[in-house]
C-alpha cells in the first residue's frame, strides 16, 4: 500500500504505529488570482483555499464560507482525505504555520505559528518577497521547534503553488520544464507558461539566490527550505506533498551547493499520492533525482475505485491529485493500520 519512488522503504517502516505532528503551512500568492491558472479552490475566492482547508482539517467545518471548497468542476478539496485519516487514527497534534494569509482561519484551541509574513504578489509582476528574511524565519523556527510526537508531517495549502514552484525551479537553473503537476487534469500550459515567462523576465541570472527567490517563488517554498535546514535532521520529517515539496528540496539543494554545505537527510522523506506519482503530465521522480540529497520518497497506493461518488471519481480521472498533505496523511493512515475502504467510507460521509 506504500510504494517507493526513490530510496528504501525502511524510513516508513521505522515510523509504523507512531504518532506524528501534522504541520500545515498556509500561504497566499496573488499568482492564484491570474484567471485560469489554478482550480485549487472556489473561482473568485482562491485566496480562501488555505483558510478553509485548515479549518476543515482541524474542526471538520469550514467557518469562513458556507461549504467545503470545491473546484469549478466540483472536485472537493483533498483536505477531506487528510481529515478522514485524522478521525480514524488521529495525528498527535495539528499545528498551523501562517506564512502569509489574506484571511486567518477561525479556529481555537490549536497552535498557530505566526511569522509576520505577508501574502506574496503574482510572480508575473515580481513576487516582492524578502526571501532572505522568510528563509531565516524558517531556519530559526526549525532550530527552535520541539516536536512532541515521533515525527513531523509537513504539509501545505497554497493555491497556484505548482506554478510558483515550476518558476522557482527554472529560475534556479534546473531542467524541469513540463515536470510539475497541476490541480487540473490537463495542465493549463498556455496560462502557466506565459506567467512563468513573465516571471523569469524579471530576474538577472547574475543575481544571488535570495534575490531570485524573492521575485519568482512563494513564501511556503522559501520558509520550508529554511525549516528543513534549521531542523537539521533532529526529528524525522515527512514532506507531505507532490511537486511543490520536490521544489522545496531543490531549493535546499541549491542553497547547500551555493554555500558549499551539506546535511544528513536520513530523517527526511517526501510522501505523495498515487495521482501525482502516476501523472503522465508531470514527473516527480525526475524532480527528486535532480537534487543531490539522496531523499527517500514514496506514494500511497490509494484511489477512489471503491467509491461511486462522482466527485471523488474525478480524482481518479486526474483532477486535483494532491494538497493539504493528502499523500502523507494516507501513508500515516496505512502505517497505523487503516485500509483503503475505511478511508474511502469516511471521505464519502463528508459529501453526504
Amino acid at each position: 500500500m506504500i510504494k517507493n519512488i526513490t530510496g528504501s522503504i525502511d524510513f516508513c517502516e521505522h515510523l509504523r504505529g507512531k504518532k506524528a505532528t501534522f504541520l500545515l503551512a498556509l500561504s497566499n500568492t496573488r499568482t492564484a488570482s491570474i484567471e485560469g491558472i489554478t482550480q485549487a479552490g472556489i473561482p473568485g475566492k482562491m485566496y480562501l483555499t488555505p483558510t478553509l482547508d485548515s479549518e476543515f482539517v482541524f474542526s471538520g467545518e469550514v467557518r469562513s464560507l458556507g461549504d467545503v471548497a470545491k473546484t469549478s468542476k466540483g472536485v472537493p478539496t483533498p483536505a477531506l482525505i487528510t481529515r478522514a485519516v485524522h478521525l480514524l487514527n488521529s495525528y498527535g497534534d495539528i499545528e498551523l504555520l501562517n506564512l502569509g494569509l489574506e484571511v486567518n482561519p477561525k479556529v481555537q484551541y490549536i497552535k498557530q505559528h505566526n511569522f509576520d509574513i505577508t501574502p506574496s504578489e503574482a510572480i508575473s509582476d515580481g513576487a516582492n518577497i524578502d526571501a532572505q528574511a522568510v528563509f531565516q524565519k524558517g531556519v530559526e523556527f526549525g532550530q527552535n521547534y520541539e516536536c512532541k510526537n515521533d515525527y513531523i508531517i509537513l504539509a501545505e495549502s497554497v493555491p497556484s503553488g505548482t506554478t510558483t514552484a515550476a518558476a522557482t525551479a527554472q529560475a534556479l537553473g534546473y531542467d524541469c520544464i513540463g515536470k510539475f503537476s497541476s490541480s487540473f487534469k490537463n495542465t493549463p500550459n498556455n496560462v502557466r507558461e506565459e506567467t512563468i515567462k513573465k516571471a523569469l523576465e524579471n530576474i538577472d541570472k547574475n543575481e544571488d539566490i535570495f534575490s531570485i527567490l524573492g521575485k519568482v517563488s512563494d513564501n511556503m517554498l522559501i520558509f520550508n527550505a529554511g525549516f528543513i535546514l534549521g531542523l537539521n535532521n533532529k526529528t524525522p520529517v515527512m514532506l507531505a506533498g507532490g511537486t511543490q515539496m520536490a521544489c522545496v528540496l531543490l531549493i535546499v539543494n541549491k542553497i547547500l551547493k551555493t554555500m558549499q554545505g551539506c546535511i544528513d537527510t536520513s530523517n527526511l522523506a517526501l510522501c505523495t499520492t498515487s495521482w501525482v506519482a502516476n501523472d503522465k503530465n508531470s514527473d516527480i521522480k525526475s524532480l527528486i533525482d535532480m537534487n543531490e540529497l539522496n531523499i527517500n520518497s514514496y506514494y500511497a497506493d490509494f484511489n477512489f475505485s471503491l467509491s461511486d461518488h462522482p466527485a471523488l471519481k474525478l480524482y481518479d480521472e486526474g483532477e486535483a491529485k494532491e494538497g493539504v498533505g493528502a499523500g502523507g496523511a494516507l501513508i500515516y493512515g496505512y502505517l497505523n493500520g487503516l485500509s483503503q475502504e475505511q478511508i474511502t467510507k469516511q471521505v464519502e460521509k463528508f459529501l453526504q
